[in-house]
């Protein structure tokens, strides 16, 4: 992993959070993007204070430029990018009689047109280099849909597709890498903006939902493997999830 140059979004908390901490401490160079930037100098320095190398700049996925400006950082930072951890999203989930159509278009622009966004962002540079590695954070929820989740579960589906269809173009040189996550010990349910969806999903949460480390190993195992071989796609989830 000394190698490595990784740029994650969504990574001020939870599981782009745990990632950069073990990533940082096996040796990669880390690249840290959200939008709070409180919350990234904070983990910068963490890292910093352990022995790791980081560099960070507030990224809003929504915006192609700050996936470019994410890019350029790791570029003028550590004169490279090896691998994009595409993490950074939402889950306004709830009914679809409920109507809350700006929820969707939010889950679009951040779960899919985000991932689209740091494709076209790093792309050309793995190009450039002969190297380079995507790693997509999806979901279950794409793999079981079920009730209040039917759009979280499209977006989460739209960057699978997109994501086979990159791994078919990419030839020898480039690996295409998804984790589905299950249920997460992170702050995810405090997105969700219909009440009664958001205490079920709190309560699933408190009742037996793993750490989000769990997803950082995952990511790590994906990254740690030779350059010839592709890791497709990894599910992790609590024992007790359905």
């Amino acid at each position: 992993m000394d190698s490595k140059i990784v740029a994650i979004t969504g990574a001020s908390s939870g599981i782009g959070e745990a990632t950069a901490l073990l990533l940082a401490a096996d040796g990669a160079k880390v690249v840290l993007g959200a939008r709070r930037s409180e919350r990234l100098e904070a983990l910068a320095d963490r890292i910093t204070a352990a022995g790791g190398t980081v560099a960070w700049t507030r990224t809003d996925v929504r915006r192609r430029e700050d996936l470019a400006a994410l890019v350029a950082c790791a570029r003028a930072e550590f004169g490279g990018l090896d691998v994009l951890v595409s993490n950074a999203g939402i889950g306004p989930i709830s009914p679809l009689d409920d109507l809350r159509v700006e929820d969707w278009e939010q889950m679009v622009d951040v779960n899919f047109k985000g991932v689209l966004y740091g494709v076209a962002a790093a792309l050309p540079v793995f190009r450039e280099q002969r190297i380079g590695h995507f790693v997509n954070v999806v979901s279950t929820a794409g793999l079981r849909v079920v009730p209040n989740q039917s759009v979280y579960a499209a977006t989460k589906n739209a960057v699978r597709t997109l994501s086979e269809g990159l791994r078919q173009e990419a030839g020898p040189d480039l690996r295409v890498t998804l984790i589905s996550p299950g249920v997460i010990d992170t702050d995810f349910a405090d997105s969700i903006t219909a009440p009664a969806v958001r205490a079920e999903i709190a309560t699933a949460r408190d009742s037996f939902a793993i750490p989000p480390e769990a997803i950082a190993r995952a990511i790590a195992f994906a990254i740690d493997q030779p350059a010839a071989v592709d890791v497709g796609d990894i599910v992790v989830r609590p024992t007790a999830q359905a």
